[in-house]
């Protein structure tokens, strides 16, 4: 676990370095978009917890999401993985979600989302499950490609037979694009 919180902290070391130095030299791909246009590619890399309300236990681990936007002002989708330690093992959960947005301004938007999730259990009770989620979306950008999120999310998980009920909240860095 601690081998993979590593590596994505040298992903996002270099991802935020690479950014900064082409914003330094003058470096764009493209003209900068009008400051109310959204960004067509928003990274999310962050930490993220989850609290299990059958076992009463808080599990720990990392995430890794990207976000698009089919409508503008309407519809943005959200895919993201999570690694999560629990019960001896780690799970994996792999999530696609309907989010609405509503911006309050270049520096604050907040969504409102839903969707479908896989996931897969590694360790003694292994196995694949599915699921649903529901999550608030809270995103802050101090600069107009780098920012911060808090996500907290309430999920209900269908194993052997059984609902699993679950809240859990991400947080970390936004890199758009």
């Amino acid at each position: 676990m601690r081998a993979l919180l590593v590596r994505v902290a040298v992903m996002v070391t270099v991802v935020v370095s690479l950014q900064i130095a082409a914003s330094a030299q003058g470096v764009t791909d493209r003209p900068a978009p009008p400051v109310d246009e959204d960004h067509a590619v928003v990274l999310e890399l962050g930490a993220a917890m989850d609290y299990e309300r059958a076992e009463r236990a808080v599990h720990g681990g990392g995430t890794f999401a990207f976000e698009v936007t089919p409508i503008e002002n309407v519809l943005e989708l959200e895919i993201g993985i999570t690694a999560i330690h629990a019960d001896g093992g780690v799970e994996v959960p792999l999530d696609l979600l309907f989010k609405k947005p509503w911006r309050f301004s270049p520096k604050f938007e907040f969504m409102i989302g839903a969707g479908p999730e896989l996931v897969h259990s590694f360790g003694p009770d292994h196995g694949t499950f599915w699921g649903v989620e529901g999550v608030l979306d809270f995103m802050i950008w101090p600069t107009r490609n780098i920012g911060w999120y808090v996500e907290p999310g309430y999920e209900i998980t269908f194993r052997d037979g059984a609902q699993h009920h679950g809240v859990g909240v991400s947080g970390g860095l936004l890199i758009g694009r």
